[in-house]
């Protein structure tokens, strides 16, 4: 896509392989109990749908942080 700024979304808790599946366009890490999301999102609709996504799932959202634009 190259046109967006990437993010690093930070959520409470180790997602199982069927939540992760939810953030597909994401890069998904898990670590000392938490899941890192990254990758580029492409306007404030889009980083709103990501954050109404983790809301949905009832994961705990700890921090978003726009690490660069493309």
């Amino acid at each position: 896509m190259g046109t967006g700024t990437v993010y690093r979304i930070v959520v409470r808790g180790e997602l199982s392989r069927r939540y992760a599946q939810a953030f597909e366009e994401m890069e998904v890490e898990t670590e000392a109990g938490r899941t890192i999301l990254t990758g580029e999102v492409i306007g404030q609709p889009h980083l709103h749908g990501i954050i109404d996504r983790v809301g949905g799932l009832g994961l705990e959202l700890v921090s978003v942080e726009a690490l660069s634009e493309r």
